[in-house]
């Protein structure tokens, strides 16, 4: 579309709401809801990426090679202000400060060309979230397009079904923000509007930002409805009905161990439990994709094709050939995708009640077991703690080598609310609908990063597949004397020493210690739940 078009009277999108959060955007000219194909073409001739040799677009997205966690903001607005929990996580910000980048964005964008896509997230369309997407790039409105739900993917009885309004996204990397007026401390912003439906992202290229601010307005929006969001890929079998849930952060393996060639994928990243089952957010993956390689990780490696967009990956500027193994630009290396490109995936992306929940954890110190069964407590327990290990590149301000943190129920950098509602959530769920919960650690074994190595990933696929089979019902197990925790001592395909994390370790007096101080770490973190839990949870954690 040419000419002067103010974005909030675009078809698609609806209700006084977005308008009312639109209003006064202008812009030069517009492309509405084109396809991957057109999208590709307009980025290669805008010079934003190049084509790779299997038919990837591949970008770089500048300085930002990852979520900028310290520049997302939460205006605090009449109903907000009471609900959001404010913090580290979700930093305030004034209705007066949101107008100055709202404004600021305006001018920025009145004579820009702009991209609009009318999205969907969630797959079970009773719940879904009308998402508009405008992008000043072609390769963000083509990543939000492969990430999303499309508006085509549901009929029109389905979209009138919904009970939520749409929310808007505009995402211009070239706006930046002035720390000294705009209530912020950066020239980077991530800032969400609940009230007026508006979502601003300026001063940075990372596409994750779109995608994870959609994640955080389902985790704000589907509590509010009885709903559990959740940070965790899924899959299920053929019939759809023996379900399993894979919670953890970026690098713990959520995309790695779902993708699952004897299983249907159901998503790689976000879901939510309601009483019907469990639904994707979205509708494309998001693929870490350093080191990957077609004999470990095959249905990956075949989805990054054309219609694939890469991340920072590199690549020789002669051949266009892609070495997956390079870090030159970052480890957060990405592949973003839409999820019919797995062969193996479940559509739509609805599945029945989980019968195995998997949370996992890369442990840099070395001293969880590969595998544990966890009772009720336990279950509750790790949950809130969150222990896993960030990713170097994940975020901005990480070194080299992992650091070991904890993030409430696997998540927290997406939580809108207090943790302890999501955990409230997940016992009531579990207490409906009994299912078994593990601690799978994809982190490092013989001795923390750095001396030890990390799971091999054939180790770790073996153990799943035998939990999910049932295969570990009736072995032998050992509890660690420090964690609590039920280890299975055999599991078919896996070296009976890996099972024990002590034995994996030359010297098990270190363990020991090593062990000893990981648990006290728990326990100090802990401190801030004991007052919202009972002492049954507080019982699923380590003795010191």
């Amino acid at each position: 579309m040419n000419g002067c078009i103010k974005v909030g009277e675009l078809p698609g999108i609806t209700g006084t709401s977005s308008q009312f959060a639109t209003d006064g955007f202008e812009v030069r000219s517009v492309d509405q809801n084109l396809n991957s194909v057109r999208l590709i073409e307009i980025a290669v001739r805008n010079g934003e990426a190049l084509l790779a040799a299997n038919g990837a677009l591949v970008v770089k997205t500048g300085k930002f090679t990852g979520r900028s966690p310290k520049d997302k903001y939460v205006v605090q607005g009449t109903h907000s202000r009471s609900t959001i929990w404010f913090g580290e996580v979700n930093h305030p910000l004034s209705e007066q400060h949101f107008e100055a980048l709202r404004e600021r964005m305006i001018a920025y964008l009145r004579d820009k060309h702009v991209y609009v896509q009318t999205l969907s997230a969630g797959a079970d369309p009773t719940y879904r979230l009308p998402v508009t997407v405008v992008t000043e790039l072609a390769w963000h409105s083509l990543f939000a397009r492969q990430l999303l739900l499309r508006e085509n993917a549901f009929t029109s009885d389905e979209m009138a079904a919904s009970e939520i309004n749409s929310f808007t996204i505009i995402d211009a990397p070239g706006c930046t923000a002035f720390p000294e007026t705009d209530g912020v401390t950066s020239e980077t912003f991530v800032a969400i509007n609940i009230e007026k439906r508006l979502v601003l992202i300026g001063g940075t290229a990372y596409a994750g930002e779109i995608k994870k601010s959609v994640f955080t307005l389902m985790n704000y929006l589907m509590p509010r409805r009885g709903i559990f969001p959740m940070h965790c890929s899924a899959n299920t079998d053929s019939r759809g009905g023996d379900a399993a849930l894979f919670f953890g952060l970026s690098g713990t393996g959520k995309t790695t161990l779902s993708a699952d060639p004897h299983r249907q994928l159901v998503g790689d990243d976000e879901h939510a439990w309601s009483d019907n089952g469990v639904f994707n957010i979205e509708g494309g993956c998001y693929a870490k994709c350093i080191h990957l390689r077609k004999d470990s990780e095959p249905q990956i490696w075949d989805a990054i094709r054309f219609g694939a967009v890469l991340e920072n990956v590199q690549m020789d500027q002669n051949t266009r050939a892609l070495d997956f193994h390079s870090s030159a630009l970052t480890e957060n290396t990405r592949a973003a995708y839409p999820i019919d490109f797995i062969s193996a995936a479940r559509i739509p992306g609805r599945c029945g009640h989980p019968r195995n929940i998997i949370f996992l954890t890369a442990d840099a110190f070395g001293v969880l077991p590969p595998i544990s069964r966890l009772n009720a407590s336990q279950a509750m327990y790790h949950f809130l703690s969150g222990y896993t290990a960030k990713v170097a590149g994940t975020e901005r301000g990480l070194g080299s080598q992992p650091q070991a943190t904890f993030s409430a129920c696997f998540g927290m950098p997406f939580l809108p609310l207090h943790p302890g509602e999501y955990a409230k959530l997940l016992g009531e769920r579990l207490a409906a609908h009994p299912a078994q919960v593990w601690l799978v650690n994809t982190g490092w074994t013989g001795g923390p990063c750095g001396v030890g190595r990390r799971m091999e990933i054939a180790h770790t696929r073996a153990m799943l597949t035998a939990a999910l089979r049932g295969d570990l019902d009736n072995v032998p197990y050992r509890t660690h004397p420090i964690f609590g925790l039920s280890s299975p001592t055999e599991a078919p395909g896996v070296p009976h020493k890996l099972l024990d994390p002590r034995s994996t370790w030359v010297d098990g007096d270190e363990y020991d210690c090593a062990a000893l101080q990981v648990a006290r770490q728990f326990v100090a973190n802990f401190s801030q739940f004991s007052g919202h839990v009972g002492a049954d949870v507080l019982d699923g954690g380590p003795t010191i």
